[in-house]
């Protein structure tokens, strides 16, 4: 269990009830693709950071009960758009709805989420709470946008990588916090605090992902799935600027026509050990995870508060 869950657990089933009632149709088609959505979702990490971002400023209210839904339909409509557009069969080891209901209908399944979550706000007036989500998913798409053109040309400088996990990941979980804290007590500098420590969270726990594509001690034998997807992380993008000349063209050609070749991905992965990626990216991820850790200070010594520290810790130290 992550933690934090136990501080929160009444709220989390009081979230659900609202997330599962937000879902429902009366087409009976639709009905069967929510259902099944609600039955294969995952931990519910972001409605946790929204509840905890709302405790560590004051008293949880129906509001944060419907900015954790707006950020779990949003976030699940993501999910199922990204699964029509890689393709992909699986979803946290389930058939995704993709697989089951191929692109036209999951394709309005992820628009009926969108629709449902900016709904349930506008009819609650929960306009700040709407900006804040909105300008998520904005970026988001602007992220995903600028990644599938960087792929495509393999030529993604430190900057891009981080103007892209910033946008894809860590704009949904800083929005999360912020739309929490904003629920209670509208204090902007506190929604501010809360906005830059669920930015700094996302991008270590994005940093943490990619590592996990080239094995550690801890965690076991790399997956080499980003080369796979001729997608340059931060360990790759540090060794492609550190390495002498003709060993950049040697990755690159392999990257680009032996990415779906074992040999070449674990030829790739060496490299990239070998010329200190690995502790460069780790380094990184430490540096994200002690900013977001920062942005906690101002805020009192709690329960909520040691929680969300420990989040960030298991964001970083986690072993899959």
């Amino acid at each position: 269990m992550n933690p934090g869950y136990n501080i929160v657990e009444a709220e989390l089933k009081e979230f659900e009830g609202i997330f599962k009632n937000a879902l429902k149709s009366d087409t009976p088609m639709l009905n069967r693709m929510m259902q099944y959505i609600v039955k294969t979702k995952g931990k519910q990490l972001r409605p946790l950071f929204v509840l905890l971002s709302a405790k560590i400023c004051g008293e949880i209210n129906d509001s944060t009960y419907r900015a954790a839904s707006l950020v779990e339909l949003l976030h699940t409509a993501t999910l199922v758009h990204d699964d029509v557009v890689d393709e992909a069969p699986e979803r946290r080891g389930f058939l995704s709805v993709y697989a089951l209901w191929k692109t036209k209908a999951s394709v309005l399944a992820g628009d009926y989420l969108l629709a449902k979550g900016l709904l349930l706000s506008l009819e609650n007036k929960d306009f700040r709470v709407l900006e804040l989500m909105s300008d998520a998913v904005r970026r988001m798409s602007e992220g995903e946008l600028l990644q599938l053109e960087k792929s495509r040309l393999l030529n993604i400088t430190e900057e891009d990588y981080f103007s892209i996990i910033s946008n894809k990941t860590a704009s949904l979980l800083a929005s999360a916090c912020a739309a929490g804290a904003y629920t209670v007590n509208q204090d902007e500098k506190q929604v501010d605090l809360l906005r830059q420590f669920g930015e700094n969270t996302g991008i270590a726990f994005q940093i943490k992902d990619d590592l996990f594509d080239y094995g550690t001690d801890d965690v076991g034998k790399p997956t080499g799935n980003d080369i796979r997807e001729k997608k340059l992380t931060l360990p790759l993008i540090f060794t492609l600027k550190s390495v002498p000349k003709e060993t950049r063209r040697f990755l690159l050609y392999t990257i680009k026509n032996k990415h779906k070749d074992n040999s070449s991905i674990k030829d790739v992965i060496e490299e990239v050990k070998k010329a200190g990626g690995i502790q460069y990216a780790t380094s990184v991820m430490e540096q994200y995870k002690q900013k977001a850790l920062a942005s906690l200070d101002p805020f009192p010594e709690s329960k909520e508060k040691s929680a969300l520290a420990d989040l960030v810790r298991y964001t970083t130290e986690r072993k899959k």
